[in-house]
């Protein structure tokens, strides 16, 4: 039961976004609770002992880290760290019958010689640093303005001061300059799937959605890294609850929100316990869950669209491509079936109704950077986890049989796998305490049952570019930081926000600043 009748601060939501708000708030004195509908806090960022009797914590949801910034690692004080990956990626591919693929990292001198190897020139690596080194100073400019009050069009345009790359990432699709730099398919590839993850669209969407998804991808941290973190994704959220905790805010656990009734100045929260008053309330939670609390009509449809897999290997399998160590392709991003061509026609498959013959995905294995997710007894037997996230997997195609669905295209996903395999990926896999077989699948909608995303879109809703199409941001605290809802006393502080997506705590920090800023 909460402690008290009301609060400064009421956040709806134990997931990362509304921990840090929580500990801002607390940390600068103001009285906050914050209630979470499951049994513990962390939203879609936790580690879970996914199999019966295996010492394995599994980053069950959200796996990495790129859009946190340091910033609030430090004036939270967390204990929290992430180690970065040796090796960016690894493409498997057949070239005249034979084996081979793109090995990218271990060195410039290496990842050159992989290029000129698969593409037999250097004409793709030079394109692939121009682009890269385009997009670095893009992030030196963008990051920092995400935990700044929001930036208008202009403002944010005048800031990246480069009007070739505003054209070719904010005004023009994707796949326009893709073309235009690249010419190898697998190459292309790879370079779009930053722009899919979460996203269903193609290289060519008019709406931009890929733009704004390849955006968030390619700035994190300043200089877009995607990084493992340490002890697994529930660290991070252990971490922020604790820091919340150490500064007074109050975590109630088992607590579903039920309403939000507010006159502008003070509100009302009705949850599973009673009611609490507070003079803000901050929603992290999706914009179709605040809406419903607020009693107005619901946003358009939300859908997500990718298959989430969760494996433990006794060991890495074999690869077919004998150059390259499975230490080494795994340990980065394992792209499957991702080439440019193959992209399209499997988001044409499924946007006509069926499920994509050779469904694309990416993998990576989080226990060979970080082995302490692992139990010693697997560290020392030589076990290792995978994680698999599938494309082009809409909703849509799930709603007649969740369950028979998903398991085909699990099916169909790992077949594709095993054609880059020297060995059946199934010969690998752990068996937990009960004989069965250490692999998990979530579809779409199995997201949103568990964890409350739309349609199980994992950033609430389509991305947003990182600005306020307004001349100005408003005349509000909470507008100025684009976390402002139809109630002046009510803040959207979940990835649904302007700037959300991701394991961020952006949007979190950037309603707690409103309110500070307000008073």
């Amino acid at each position: 039961m909460p402690e008290r009748t009301s609060y400064d601060a009421v956040i709806v939501g134990g997931g990362h976004n509304g921990l840090v708000a929580a500990a801002y708030l607390a940390r600068a004195g103001r009285s906050v609770l914050v209630l979470e509908r499951l049994d513990h806090t962390g939203g879609a960022a936790v580690s879970t002992r996914a199999f019966t009797g295996i010492d394995a914590r599994l980053s069950r949801y959200s796996y990495l880290v790129s859009l946190l910034p340091p910033k609030i690692v430090q004036d939270l004080g967390l204990r929290f760290a992430v180690r970065k990956r040796t090796v960016s990626s690894y493409t498997p591919a057949v070239r005249d019958g034979r084996p081979t693929g793109l090995l990218v990292g271990g060195g410039e001198a290496r990842t050159r010689t992989a290029f000129a190897e698969l593409t037999g020139s250097e004409r793709e690596f030079t394109a692939w640093q121009r682009f890269y080194g385009t997009t670095a100073r893009l992030a030196e400019r963008v990051f920092p303005t995400l935990t700044e009050p929001l930036p208008t069009r202009a403002e944010l345009r005048a800031r990246i001061d480069d009007d070739a790359t505003w054209d070719a990432l904010f005004e023009r699709p994707l796949g326009e300059v893709v073309e235009e730099t690249f010419t190898d398919d697998l190459v292309r590839g790879v370079v779009l799937t930053d722009a899919l993850i979460g996203t269903f669209a193609t290289a060519h969407d008019e709406s931009l959605r890929q733009n704004r998804c390849f955006l968030y991808h390619v700035i994190g941290g300043g200089i877009g890294d995607w990084d493992v973190p340490i002890g697994g994704m529930g660290a991070l959220t252990d971490a922020l609850a604790d820091a919340a905790r150490r500064a007074g805010a109050e975590i109630v656990t088992d607590c579903a929100v039920t309403g939000i009734a507010t006159d502008g100045r003070t509100a009302e929260v009705t949850c599973d316990q009673g009611t609490v008053g507070a003079r803000r309330v901050l929603v992290n939670a999706a914009p179709r869950e605040l809406a419903r609390l607020l009693g107005e009509a619901p946003p358009p449809p939300a859908e997500g669209a990718q298959l989430k897999v969760n494996m433990l290997l006794t060991r890495l399998p074999r690869l077919r491509d004998t150059r390259v160590d499975p230490r080494e392709a795994f340990s980065g991003t394992f792209h499957i079936a991702e080439g440019y061509r193959q992209l399209e026609d499997a988001y044409q498959q499924a946007a006509s109704g069926g499920l994509p013959a050779s469904p694309p995905s990416e993998i990576y294995c989080h226990s060979l950077t970080d082995p302490s997710i692992l139990g010693a007894d697997l560290v020392r037997q030589g076990y290792q986890t995978l994680t698999l996230f599938g494309l082009h997997a809409p909703a849509r195609l799930f709603t007649a049989d969740n369950d028979a669905t998903r398991d085909r295209l699990l099916a169909a996903t790992l077949a594709e796998l095993d054609t880059h395999l020297a060995e059946p990926l199934a010969g690998c896999l752990a068996h937990d305490a009960d004989g069965r077989p250490c692999i998990e699948a979530r579809s779409p909608l199995d997201l949103d049952r568990e964890l409350g995303l739309p349609g199980g879109n994992i950033f609430h809703r389509d991305l947003a570019f990182p600005y306020t199409e307004a001349e100005a941001p408003g005349d509000t605290a909470a507008a100025r930081w684009g976390v402002a809802t139809t109630r002046p006393n009510v803040l959207l502080c979940g990835a649904g926000a302007p700037r959300g997506g991701g394991v961020s705590g952006i949007p979190g920090h950037n309603a707690a600043m409103a309110v500070l800023e307000e008073g």
